[in-house]
């Protein structure tokens, strides 16, 4: 049946040359592949595995229980996107958290935050006056550089063009190129010279600086300290680590700015109203249909694609949703490509110390410093629940353990029970929780990941780590899959298992992303772009790559037809 089903699918495919192929279902080519199809082109996407969705997926693993596999949580998906595709319409429906984090301390303390800015207040003050003063003075001045970066992740980067090119086109693009910067400088004229002083500190500088010119309370520093490194191996010390920090509160979820939700079915629902609203312009989507290799005419042009069967299927354009190195290394042909670029994309930066662990538990875990009666769910289980995480230092001691080779002795764990608000996703009276965890090398020095028992060990060392702060969590456990970054990069695709399709780094943004010189989703090679997250402006279920890269074909078809 599933023999037949491909066959079907790559009749289908080769029987007809595609304006534009995508290579990879996930959130971000599925985005691509819609406005291409809105905007009257025949388009076709690729997808590896037997679902789409890419790191946004939601898959049955243990009967009765659905997981968000990889990402976990939704706030960076473009609003442009959302409306414009009209994805409520495709059946998107996010559930905002209140509150939206909690974070539990040994001694028998905890803090709640949320949207609720008397919350905030009252459960900050337990600490410290001084912060919960602080606190809505921060956020109004993070708020206001998020907006400030709206223009900066709707466009694409203001790169010179790297091809031959007429004067016209030249005169063209530096015209554009003016525009993008007349604008940015109006904008950050509007911040004024001390805001952007503190913008530029802010993305410059490690986050611990910037936590520490702002707060006194560990817990608190400890609890925002996680956005600036989730999905990095970087430290709180690292310098730029506050961009991530930024990063991780661009988001918004019906226009509240910095607010994240669950997403009703999961994150797979992401990816699957994109697939609809991608269906009903016309795109076309196959799944369990692997791309081996890129065709390249002899004129540097690539002009379609090789599956894994054999099959050749041909097209004017092709975007690649897979990673800069699986694009580059993997799929284009040897010897196409510019000798500097190809060094560029090899030594660029995909390492990882995430590991994601999707559990099905029969009851919710009761921490022990919080005296909250709830006869099921209570506030502390509707957000992020930080575990391990009570001062920075904390953080950077785990961090400290994957530099030298070994996963955290003490995990730094996010942990998020979307079934409190989505009775879609578990059976009555159980729930899925989703653990985040790091520091995991990709190869460490002291066992390998294919080994179970090392494995086990390290899944123990995590509900270990639980069971501190809410015993009995341990016994609770029916089920679990954990990926570790050489699962996500085998199972996702993504290289080094790094969840951004390449680091963040401050030498990785930008007109840096991927690599100096080519940051416009163009390639060296004439027809191929990349629509995935190692583009700008990188990693999350954002779509603004996907978006911003099929603007760039459009003009690029508009010229072809001249």
């Amino acid at each position: 049946m599933w023999r037949r089903r491909f066959n079907t699918a790559a009749s289908a495919l080769k029987d007809r040359k595609w304006d534009a192929l995508v290579v990879g279902g996930g959130h971000n080519g599925l985005t691509a592949a819609a406005y291409l199809a809105r905007g009257g082109l025949s388009v076709a996407v690729l997808e590896r595995r037997h679902v789409i969705g890419g790191a946004a997926v939601t898959e049955e693993l243990i009967p009765g229980f659905k997981f968000s596999r990889c990402s976990y949580l939704q706030s960076l998906l473009r609003s442009s996107v959302i409306n414009e595709l009209e994805l409520k319409k495709h059946g998107l429906k996010m559930l905002k958290r209140n509150p939206s984090s909690f974070t539990p301390c040994l001694d028998g303390r905890y803090l709640l935050l949320g949207p609720d800015k008397d919350l905030n207040h009252s459960e900050i003050s337990k600490f410290s006056k001084r912060d919960a003063d602080a606190y809505p003075r921060y956020e109004k001045q993070l708020e206001s550089f998020c907006k400030f970066m709206d223009l900066v992740l709707d466009s694409a980067p203001p790169e010179s063009l790297q091809y031959k090119s007429s004067f016209n086109e030249q005169m063209k693009n530096k015209i554009q190129n003016s525009v993008f910067w007349a604008n940015l400088l109006r904008q950050a004229a509007s911040l004024g010279q001390k805001d952007m002083v503190d913008f530029l500190d802010l993305v410059l500088s490690p986050a611990s600086k910037v936590l520490n010119n702002w707060f006194e309370t560990d817990v608190l520093k400890a609890t925002l300290a996680t956005d600036a490194v989730i999905g990095t191996t970087g430290s709180v010390h690292t310098p730029g680590s506050g961009y991530v920090l930024l990063h991780h509160v661009m988001g918004e979820t019906d226009g509240d700015r910095g607010i994240w939700s669950y997403v009703e079915g999961g994150m797979g629902s992401v990816s699957k109203a994109i697939g609809n609203a991608a269906r009903e312009a016309g795109a076309y989507i196959v799944a369990d249909t692997e791309v081996s290799q890129l065709l390249v005419e002899d004129s540097n042009t690539v002009c379609g694609v090789m599956l894994a069967d054999g099959t050749l299927v041909h097209s004017s354009f092709v975007l690649s949703n897979a990673t800069p190195y699986k694009t580059f290394m993997e799929l284009v042909p040897d010897d196409v490509l510019p000798h500097d670029f190809v060094q560029a994309i090899k030594y660029s930066d995909y390492s990882s110390a995430t590991t994601k662990i999707n559990v099905a538990v029969d009851s919710l875990p009761q921490f022990q410093c919080c005296k909250l009666n709830y006869p099921d769910a209570g506030p502390q289980h509707a957000g992020t629940i930080h575990i391990g995480s009570e001062s920075m230092e904390e953080v950077h001691d785990a961090s400290q353990d994957a530099v030298n080779g070994k996963p955290s002795r003490r995990p730094v764990i996010e942990m998020t029970i979307p079934s409190v608000l989505d009775n879609t996703i578990s059976p009555p009276g159980k729930h899925v929780i989703n653990l985040f965890v790091q520091y995991t090398p990709y190869k460490p020095l002291d066992g390998d990941w294919q080994d179970g028992d090392y494995r086990e060990s390290f899944l123990h060392k995590c509900f270990n780590l639980i069971d501190e702060y809410a015993p009995g969590f341990s016994e609770s456990v029916v089920g679990y899959d954990m990926l570790t970054p050489p699962d996500l990069e085998r199972e996702i695709g993504l290289t080094g298992g790094n969840i951004f399709h390449g680091a963040m780094g401050l030498d990785s943004l930008f007109l840096m992303r991927p690599v100096k010189g080519w940051s416009g989703y163009k390639t060296p090679l004439k027809g191929l772009y990349l629509c995935g997250s190692g583009a700008h402006p990188g990693g999350g279920v954002m779509g603004a790559p996907g978006r911003n890269a099929a603007r760039v074909v459009f003009q690029d078809v508009n010229k072809s037809l001249k």
